[in-house]
């Protein structure tokens, strides 16, 4: 039986591989033959050739490299993508779009509303129908962002013919935005890494370019007013947290960094931001900061989306970019990912839940079926510009609630 196999295997495998040996998998070792030598043409084309008359025996080439020497592993089977079924995807983002809807309600009276500080739905009927007009546009601006970041990821696999399903939105009834996101579950491994990546950055590629004018559009929406001096109790006072692309592009529409304290305190100013950057401390009282509009506020969430994304860890987004760039070396940063998230959580204790997330999954990254070929240079440049995105959106203290 054995040497059946490699009757049948050898003489198609050494088309693409000056072959040195062979070694037969036994059944136990996950594959049925490896080859190892030399490819004989550009690894991309080999493996697409190769694939392609195995596909018919019911057989999957893995491209894997040792050394100075590239390897062949000849595993059984080939994937067959299930069909998805469509309506739990449309399901979900109905229910989304009415959380999401539900969100910027209640966003939208908390800056309008003046009546009692416990109030019944006849107190708040006056205001209803503003608050609605608010949460539509905070929910078509921040439901633009999340479907163009998931059909960025959709559009980029179908256009590498890699099955992926629909976007699975993620109602989140009474949160800040009305929903945890949303994903895309690649139904087969990504054939190389050009392919990983090129499906990982598409979508915060054309999320951000959703994001950036949402977000100009609703600070040129919104009002720079003053802070008050002092806490007051049940006031519910929430701060949003910022990047470094969130406080330029603020610069930019308002002409000063927001926000803006009473004092310095003495200390320079550089020392002063960088201290609230990365703590949120001490809270600006008294000073300027801008009221969000709806629409700002779908925008500065669309930043905050991307940023969360963006992380480089496990399947997340950051996570296939980090892989693309330094291979398997990428779990060596897992400690330090961990360790950085841990620290923050002092400051907004949102990042242990992403610790916990990240150490139960961040060991696993989307491996292709080829791992040879290698990132072209253009594509080495995107990754390369996917980690300077995710510097600038970074929010380390995304949410500051004070004067519950």
């Amino acid at each position: 039986m054995l040497t059946n196999e490699v009757d049948r295997y050898t003489p198609i495998v050494s088309r693409f591989l000056d072959v040195e040996d062979v070694t037969h998998g036994d059944g136990g070792k996950g594959f049925l033959l490896r080859y190892r030598g030399l490819l004989r043409m550009d690894s991309a084309e080999a493996y697409d050739s190769l694939a392609e008359l195995l596909r018919p025996l019911n057989v999957t080439p893995l491209f894997r490299k040792e050394h100075d020497r590239h390897v062949i592993l000849l595993v059984q089977g080939v994937i067959q993508p299930k069909p998805s079924r469509l309506w739990i995807n449309g399901l979900l983002f109905l229910l989304t779009v009415i959380s999401v809807v539900l969100a910027g309600l209640i966003y939208t009276l908390g800056s309008v509303y003046e009546g009692p500080t416990a109030p019944d739905l006849r107190s708040l009927m006056p205001y209803l129908g503003k608050g609605l007009g608010g949460g539509l546009a905070f929910a078509a601006s921040f439901l633009s962002i999340l479907l163009a970041h998931e059909f960025g990821h959709y559009l980029a696999g179908r256009y590498h013919r890699t099955h992926v399903t629909l976007p699975y939105f993620l109602p989140l009834p009474l949160s800040p935005f009305g929903t945890m996101g949303a994903f895309i579950q690649l139904k087969e491994p990504p054939k190389n890494k050009r392919v990983l990546l090129d499906i990982g950055i598409a979508g915060p590629l054309a999320g951000l370019i959703v994001t950036i004018p949402v977000l100009i559009l609703g600070l040129s929406l919104s009002e720079v007013s003053a802070l008050p001096r002092t806490l007051v109790a049940a006031s519910g006072m929430q701060l949003e947290g910022n990047s470094l692309l969130y406080l330029l592009t603020k610069f930019v529409v308002f002409g000063r960094l927001l926000p803006a304290p009473s004092s310095y305190d003495g200390l320079p100013a550089l020392v002063y931001w960088a201290r609230y950057f990365f703590t949120g401390q001490p809270l600006p009282l008294g000073g300027m900061d801008v009221l969000l509009h709806p629409v700002a506020w779908a925008g500065w969430a669309g930043l905050l989306i991307t940023s969360f994304n963006l992380i480089p860890a496990g399947q997340l987004d950051g996570g296939h970019l980090i892989y693309v760039l330094v291979g398997k070396n990428a779990s060596r940063l897992l400690p330090l990912i961990l360790a950085g998230l841990v620290i923050l959580g002092l400051f907004w204790n949102g990042w242990w839940l992403w610790a916990v997330l990240i150490l139960l999954l961040g060991g696993l990254h989307g491996e292709p079926l080829d791992q040879i070929t290698p990132l072209d240079m253009r594509r080495r440049w995107m990754a390369v510009l996917g980690v300077i995105i995710f510097i600038l959106v970074f929010t380390p203290v995304p949410l500051i609630m004070v004067g519950l």
